[in-house]
């Protein structure tokens, strides 16, 4: 089993920043993939960014903007947000995938002014 605990999120303007954290715990030696989800409210949750070793992906609305990163000591994987939007308010979640399962976190609010 892996637990994951989302921090960080807040209410920031637009062109603000934050940094989101998601710390593992249990049995992170499964753990393959982590990644960030977003969804916000009335639509479907969206894929925001993904890290597999040292390979980085993002959804195209994310790119340039934000950064993925991972810190192994700690079992803590990163997103860092920059220029964000109002759109980009979402619950953002990050997901920990192993080869038998994935494990998801409860989430942390982000909300985005004008």
């Amino acid at each position: 089993q892996v637990q994951l605990v989302e921090s960080g999120g807040g209410l920031v303007q637009a062109g603000g920043s934050l940094r989101l954290s998601c710390a593992a715990s249990g049995s992170t030696f499964s753990i393959r993939t982590m990644a960030w989800y977003r969804q916000a409210p009335g639509k479907q949750r969206e894929w925001v960014a993904r890290l597999t070793g040292s390979t980085t992906a993002y959804t195209d609305s994310v790119k340039g903007r934000f950064t993925i990163s991972g810190d192994n000591a700690k079992n803590t994987v990163y997103l860092q947000t920059n220029s964000l939007k109002p759109e980009d308010t979402a619950v953002y979640s990050c997901s920990a995938g192993s080869y038998a399962r994935t494990y998801w976190g409860q989430g942390t609010q982000v909300t985005v002014s004008s």
